[in-house]
């Protein structure tokens, strides 16, 4: 249960929401835990089966103007409820404007851009921190600064060609991606040989592996979106394509980093095994149902861990990052102000 940027978050089963007067009363086990003016409100976010909100108190949430959102334990969106609509078409029309303004396109991709990048130097330095080998740490070490230089062309000389900064993503990508394996162990690199990203089909169980958390990550990018009322399929680092969320790939790109080191932890442990990928005619790979049922397991724990916030200096678990993102994207959309990128530390 946590209040941020104006969202109650009802994460512990058992919690229950009611009305009283104009406020909400978080309960559990009918002991009082929160009572919270409802025009303080935006929106309640219900994790789980086993939370309860009243009837009243949903009527108090939607005639004021706040959507109760329910999502999976996994977080995926399953509903969102809101009395008449007030606030998603102006978002929505400031999301689109933003999206035909190439001045306005160029600052929120470099944004994610910026995010990315200072993200991937923090998994290049923590494993550059713990390398087996000098030319291992080395190496991780000359691709942080490699990115860090990327991080200045960004902002020092800003590019206001969404194209110019699409090109410096895909070179830092080639850097991050050039120096991977350097991640694992050296005595993991023979029996998960890796030459590079890969996809559609993956064709080595580390690309597999990666392919299935992005996906993951993608489902919680686009229930967050849809959550605060953005369109998850219109963006602005990634261009308009049919079928494709487009707005959530957008997102994902700072939380990228985030997945791969869950990737390379769960690798270098030895948590996955070789016996556990299987390759499919054609040159596929493919997760075995037991790797997959790991890598979920091991995902959600993932989310369930806190640390600080840098900007509200709070404890949140991390499975609540990408739903503060949305929020920090949506304001910056209404407000004509610029996008702060999550940056881990």
């Amino acid at each position: 249960m946590q209040t941020l940027q104006n969202v109650l978050y009802l994460l512990t089963p058992g919690l229950s929401l009611r009305r009283d007067g104009l406020a909400l009363r978080v309960e559990h086990e009918k002991q009082l835990k929160l009572s919270l003016p409802v025009h303080n409100l935006e929106s309640v976010f219900v994790f789980g089966a086993d939370i309860y909100v009243s009837p009243s108190a949903m009527r108090l949430c939607w005639e004021h103007g706040a959507s109760v959102c329910y999502f999976t334990d996994w977080g995926r969106l399953e509903a969102r409820v809101e009395g008449v609509p007030q606030g998603s078409m102006m978002l929505r029309r400031a999301q689109h404007g933003a999206a035909s303004d190439p001045t306005r396109t160029a600052a929120l991709a470099r944004s994610f851009v910026a995010g990315k990048l200072h993200n991937v130097r923090w998994l290049l330095a923590r494993s550059a921190r713990d390398a087996a080998t000098s030319e291992d740490g080395d190496l991780l070490r000359t691709a942080a600064e490699s990115h860090a230089f990327l991080l200045r062309e960004l902002g020092h000389n800003p590019p206001d060609d969404p194209d110019v900064i699409r090109g410096i993503e895909g070179r830092a990508a080639a850097l991050h991606f050039e120096v991977f394996a350097r991640h694992l162990r050296p005595a993991l690199r023979a029996t998960f040989p890796f030459d590079g990203r890969n996809r559609r089909p993956p064709r080595d169980p580390i690309n597999a592996l990666l392919s299935f958390l992005y996906a993951l990550l993608r489902h919680d990018c686009v229930s967050a979106l849809t959550a605060v009322g953005l369109d998850p399929f219109v963006g602005f680092l990634h261009t308009d394509r049919a079928g494709r969320e487009s707005l959530a790939l957008d997102l994902m790109e700072e939380f990228r980093p985030w997945v791969e080191r869950l990737a390379l932890t769960l690798l270098n442990r030895g948590e996955l095994k070789a016996a556990q990928f299987v390759a499919r005619d054609g040159g596929a790979v493919e997760l075995a149902d037991a790797a997959r049922k790991t890598l979920v397991a091991a995902y959600q724990q993932r989310k369930l861990e806190e640390a600080t916030h840098p900007l509200f200096q709070e404890k949140v678990r991390h499975g609540q990052l990408v739903f503060i993102q949305a929020k920090l994207l949506a304001r910056a959309l209404r407000s004509d102000v610029d996008y702060t990128p999550h940056l881990f530390a």
